[in-house]
């Protein structure tokens, strides 16, 4: 338990600097906002484009552990929709909740407790799960908003629509320009790399001071929604991860390690950010984030010591 805590301490450090920095009244009302369409629109399209930019196929390409680590990401990203969708929920916020319990953070939890952990054998699995999370469900959550905001009549147009949206989106955009970087072979160092990783290393800390911010002002929408969303997280995806991973794929031990490690991690900032930047309500997957933490300490001990 003591290696959980001193990985998401600072997770709670970072949360409360900004709970406090609001509630003295050191940062204003738009504050929550204004930092975090700072992150949208440059720290993690940065993040993004650095991330793929720099990655190697061979590196990345691991099928099994994959498969092991998108399939239940998605499936959950997916049930999660399907369930609030007939409960009279908007595809857009259906969406942002699908995040909530399938966004694991692995950046910021991630990779330093699979480093804490597997030593530097597990730094390699763990950027290949934050691919995935990060560049694969994040952009299948950002189509779903785009599609849910559309209201044209036609489905040309609505389509139309919502590929130009998408054209316009940094967190779409970023991502696809560094895969093309990193196909034209073209080494990413210098002050460019510097200025790009500098913007990137900034996402998490702004994000959590956000949140926190936000957590701070007075909530108008219900948070009821988010111990399912909990529950999901820190239960049921790593439950299937392990049945996939151990099981049906018998992946390599470090391997299969790793895979239950990142499905047993917290929900991540994503969904708050997008729920911020679309305007959307967002005390759902705030408390989620905040919560999946806090119980995170509690699961990842239980899971660590079964390891």
């Amino acid at each position: 338990m003591s290696s959980v805590l001193g990985v998401v301490l600072p997770i709670f450090g970072l949360i409360l600097a900004g709970y406090l920095c609001r509630r003295t009244g050191r940062l204003g009302e738009t504050a929550a906002a204004e930092l975090n369409r700072f992150v949208v629109w440059l720290c993690l399209p940065a993040l993004l484009f650095r991330t793929t930019a720099t990655a190697r196929w061979e590196e990345i390409w691991h099928p099994g552990f994959i498969a092991a680590v998108t399939l239940p990401t998605l499936l959950l990203f997916a049930v999660t929709v399907g369930y609030r969708l007939r409960g009279r929920r908007r595809l857009v916020d259906a969406s942002i909740d699908g995040l909530g319990a399938a966004y694991a953070n692995t950046g910021y939890v991630g990779i330093p407790l699979s480093l804490l952990v597997l030593g530097e054998a597990g730094l390699a699995p763990a950027l290949i799960a934050t691919l995935i999370v990060v560049c694969v469900l994040f952009a299948i959550a950002v189509v779903c908003i785009e599609v849910g905001l559309q209201d044209e009549p036609s489905f040309v147009q609505a389509l139309a629509k919502v590929f130009k949206a998408l054209a316009r989106n940094p967190l779409v955009v970023s991502p696809l320009v560094g895969a093309l970087w990193a196909l034209g072979g073209a080494p990413l160092d210098g002050p460019f790399d510097d200025f790009l990783r500098l913007l990137g290393d900034a996402t998490t800390p702004c994000a959590l001071v956000s949140l926190g911010l936000f957590l701070a002002q007075k909530q108008s929408g219900s948070a009821e929604g988010a111990w399912g969303l909990v529950g999901l997280k820190l239960l049921v995806h790593p439950l299937i991860t392990w049945v996939l991973a151990f099981h049906v794929f018998a992946l390599p031990p470090l391997w299969a390690k790793s895979a239950l490690l990142m499905s047993a991690l917290p929900t991540g900032t994503g969904p708050y950010m997008l729920a911020e930047f679309y305007g959307r309500e967002a005390a759902v997957v705030s408390r989620t984030v905040l919560l999946s933490t806090l119980g995170s300490v509690v699961t990842l001990s239980l899971c660590l010591y079964w390891l």
